[in-house]
């Protein structure tokens, strides 16, 4: 055999075997590109609202400082510096005369000079719910309704009603109906009755509903820095306003061992 030909040979095998290499590999891309790598998740309702409040970067910090002044009727009802850890099981209400009120866990401590003592217990468990309502949904012993849509203002909500379990929280009577945009499933309003220091009875007679708005990103968390609270009824909808707060300097902090340091003579209620 010629060296020639078998030169010709070798190169028609080389050419063979390259093109079938070529060949597999196309073949393989295209298996491998033809297949998910991730499959997306399909989230529950409740999570979709947690996800647009960015519920996995709150909870990342450690805690949340803010300045808030509530008013109902006209008048001031609360002025002060809450300071709360993102996951709300400690807290602290500065009030702008110097008192102060605590809680760590179930128990809530407050100055002896505090002017509204009778009002402790609600003070520094509502407000701080109210505020980290978008990230407290999916707490244990909270039971959701199925979603129902629901107009609210001439606009069209996504609707669910929130209960709890018995002996969950400070009050497991209360309860809430979330309205949240189909959209953007930011909570516009939040109807609600609150049974501290009241029969649920009493607190079903007289609901109300807290309005968010002006929210401003703090570190990548939408916070609603104006809230508005109104009469609320399930046939009448979103009623007169009847009172409001205003939330200023918000920021996320990192407490140090006195934060919540809880003074030795403070009155536990």
């Amino acid at each position: 055999m010629s060296h020639m030909f078998k030169s010709s040979i070798v190169c028609a095998l080389l050419l063979i075997l390259a093109t079938s290499c070529k060949s597999e590999k196309k073949e393989s891309i295209e298996v491998e590109t033809s297949e998910p790598i991730v499959e997306n998740k399909i989230l529950t309702p409740v999570e979709t609202i947690e996800k647009a409040y960015s519920k996995d970067v709150f909870l990342s910090n450690d805690a949340i400082e803010l300045d808030m002044v509530i008013s109902f009727g006209g008048n001031e009802r609360l002025n002060g510096k809450m300071t709360f850890l993102t996951n709300s099981t400690k807290g602290k209400i500065e009030l702008k005369d110097g008192t102060f009120i605590y809680y760590d866990g179930e128990k809530v401590f407050h100055s002896p000079n505090l002017k509204n003592a009778k009002a402790a217990r609600f003070d520094a468990y509502t407000w701080m719910y109210f505020l980290l309502f978008p990230t407290k949904l999916s707490d244990q012993g909270t039971i959701w309704s199925d979603v129902e849509s629901a107009k609210l203002n001439d606009k069209t909500y996504n609707s669910q009603r929130l209960t709890f379990e018995a002996n969950t929280g400070d009050a497991p009577d209360d309860w809430y109906i979330v309205y949240s945009d189909p959209k953007t499933n930011m909570m516009d309003y939040v109807a609600y009755i609150v049974t501290v220091n009241k029969s649920t009875e009493a607190a079903e007679s007289d609901p109300h509903a807290i309005g968010y708005s002006n929210y401003k990103m703090i570190d990548g968390v939408p916070i609603a820095h104006n809230w508005e609270f109104y009469e609320w009824s399930k046939d009448g909808g979103i009623g007169n306003v009847i009172g409001n707060s205003i939330i200023d300097n918000v920021k996320f902090v990192t407490p140090d061992a006195d934060t919540f340091s809880i003074p030795a003579d403070f009155i536990e209620k």
